[in-house]
């Protein structure tokens, strides 16, 4: 095969690239990574278009973009990821080595970034979990997960460069005011909505804990967003456009409530990776954390109600738009969306019930 044929199908079905300009680009801009490049779409990479590229010689790397089409201003923020990953680097917080950005969407229609390829497989479903994990590991993935987790919360902002990313006060009353709204506005078009929901809002409100020191919060802190090697070690936190300054006890009881239980009650449907025999439970999670951070948990009663009810206010917006048909919903379960409101409705509530 020519050297043309072959590079054309390196690059064959890329989307979103000028894969052209974009390995010029790379050439010039990032050191000891040379083009052409075989180029390959990396697992869960489909919204922001994200592919693994490896040179003739071996040399791997990542690149990553939005996905196509019309955007909300600050959705799919590549700026902000690439200089968060950059500020962590140097920290305990395992991420990816930031190569270089590129704001110019001339180059390609969109601002990317390129970013050092890290081996590791995310948990999406117990398949995963089976396929990937040795039975130890199962075990370890907790416990590193946390330590994780724990390690960024222990990270000043400010000393990495980091301070300037949000808002540091009051991380809780902003997004409950701000989810709050999604819920009022979508509630007509979801045909669904509940006196629940408010009462649940003016409880969060009113007995809001006092914030300590501003951390970064990834927001999306789950094990579908994290890759581990077989022996459950993380080796690098994904996806951190939504993250900014706030609460990181809010954060932790997000990542809590994402770890489910066998004695769950769960929804027809969902696989959830902690299911399979040899995960640890929550209750080692809050252990793992409070030893690693030292941090006060007695209100953590509150931030799972407060998680739960965010969770449902999400997913509620979601479903309006697919209810007005501003997204396809061919192959959509819209009746398990439907039900996850409730379920995050329901255990917000039943947490809410049990602080004093």
């Amino acid at each position: 095969m020519a050297d043309g044929a072959a590079g054309d199908a390196a690059t064959s079905g890329v989307v979103g690239y000028d894969v052209p300009a974009v390995e010029a680009w790379i050439n010039e801009n990032v050191e000891g990574l040379e083009p052409p490049f075989e180029w390959s779409q990396l697992e869960g990479g489909h919204s922001n278009l994200t592919y693994k590229l490896t040179a003739v010689d071996g040399t791997t790397a990542v690149v990553r973009r939005p996905p196509m089409g019309e955007l909300l201003p600050k959705a799919h923020d590549m700026g902000r990821e690439f200089t968060i990953i950059s500020g962590l680097g140097p920290t305990d917080v395992p991420v990816a080595i930031a190569y270089g950005y590129c704001e110019s969407p001339e180059v390609t229609g969109a601002h990317f970034y390129v970013m050092s390829y890290v081996e590791g497989k995310p948990m999406f479903e117990s398949a995963d979990a089976h396929a990937h994990l040795t039975p130890d590991g199962r075990a370890h993935v907790g416990m590193s997960f946390m330590d994780v987790l724990a390690a960024l919360h222990s990270v000043d902002p400010d000393d990495v460069g980091l301070g300037e990313l949000g808002k540091k006060e009051d991380y809780v009353g902003r997004q409950i005011r701000t989810w709050y709204r999604s819920w009022t506005a979508s509630a007509e078009s979801a045909q669904y909505d509940t006196p629940v929901v408010h009462e649940l809002h003016d409880f969060l409100l009113e007995r809001k804990p006092e914030q300590g020191p501003a951390r970064v919060v990834h927001g999306d802190y789950g094990l579908h967003n994290c890759l581990f090697n077989p022996e459950g070690e993380l080796q690098a936190v994904l996806d951190w456009e939504i993250s900014t300054l706030g609460d990181p006890l809010a954060d932790f009881a997000y990542a809590l409530n994402s770890w489910t239980e066998p004695s769950d009650d769960i929804l027809e449907g969902a696989d959830p990776p902690t299911l399979v025999d040899g995960f640890v439970g929550r209750a080692d999670l809050i252990e793992r954390y409070e030893q690693r951070t030292g941090a006060d948990l007695s209100d953590l009663s509150y931030y799972v109600s407060f998680n739960h009810w965010k969770s449902a206010c999400i997913i509620h917006g979601v479903y309006a738009r697919y209810m007005r048909g501003q997204k396809p919903a061919d192959d959509v379960d819209l009746d398990l969306y439907r039900a996850r409101i409730g379920r995050g409705i329901e255990l917000s509530a039943a947490a809410a019930a049990a602080i004093s």
